[in-house]
């Protein structure tokens, strides 16, 4: 039997949901070892703006290669992808630009190592070509009456989380260039979380699901929660046995008020 597009993008999409609760499990005890979390014995590494710039590629390039040949391109498709666009513009080179000052000489220490950028490369393979195929191809809101309800709705929540997650960045990048090794983050929402980047990440692809309104839209959602959360409160961990009692007790790893 043939092996056509639609049966790989069901098998993508099966992945995606087997994938997020090993994922989720296996961060809880072992966290990627870059940034706060190196490790010695990592293997071979990459500047920062590089791995960035490497490894989030994929969500541009593929994307925008294959969306065209979906037989559903029209005003509300290509609206409907132009948030994963942007998102993905500011993460691939807006963010790696912002890097690039701060490691033009990076110690050994600070590199991201080359394994974890290919496991982001290969996550960001697939998962750009679930979302540019469901929206072009498998999604169908020609006559869906609340496609721009939920476009909208979805819309708001998406903004709100991408600029706690543009903002936050820009605080640690900050701190970075100050040099000094870590700090306490402060100011904005970093005075309710130890890691609002990710909290607002996660509410970016939150507003995502809700404006596809699909399963591959939640997966993404659920594999981003499943990959941040566990994170979050390692980084969280890490900054309250660091700092000790200069560190605020009140703040939460990353979802404010609860966790």
């Amino acid at each position: 039997m043939a092996f056509s597009d639609e049966k790989l993008f069901n098998y993508c999409l099966l992945s995606l949901y087997l994938f997020a609760p090993p994922t989720f499990i296996s961060l809880c005890y072992i966290q990627a070892p870059y940034g706060k979390h190196h490790r010695s014995g990592s293997g071979p590494t990459l500047s920062p703006p590089l791995a960035w710039f490497l490894m989030e590629g994929p969500t541009l390039w593929l994307t925008l290669l294959i969306f065209p040949f979906g037989q559903h391109i029209s005003f509300k498709t290509i609206t409907l992808i132009s948030p994963f666009l942007l998102h993905y513009f500011h993460r691939t080179i807006i963010y790696p630009l912002r890097l690039r000052t701060h490691h033009l000489n990076p110690k050994p220490t600070s590199g991201v190592p080359a394994s974890v950028a290919l496991m982001a490369f290969v996550f960001n393979l697939l998962n750009s070509y679930l979302q540019a195929r469901w929206i072009s191809q498998y999604g169908d809101y020609r006559d869906d009456r609340w496609f721009w309800w939920r476009f909208f709705a979805g819309l708001v929540v998406f903004l709100s989380g991408m600029v706690v997650n543009v903002k936050s960045d820009m605080v640690l990048v900050r701190l970075k260039a100050e040099g000094g090794g870590y700090k306490v983050p402060k100011g904005g929402w970093f005075e309710l979380v130890s890691c609002p980047n990710y909290f607002g990440e996660m509410v970016e692809w939150l507003g995502w699901a809700i404006m596809t309104w699909s399963w591959v839209g939640l997966g993404f959602f659920l594999f981003t929660c499943a990959n941040l959360v566990p994170r979050a409160h390692a980084s969280h961990t890490w900054y309250l046995e660091k700092f000790g009692e200069d560190y605020p007790k009140g703040r939460q790893a990353v979802v404010p008020y609860l966790y």
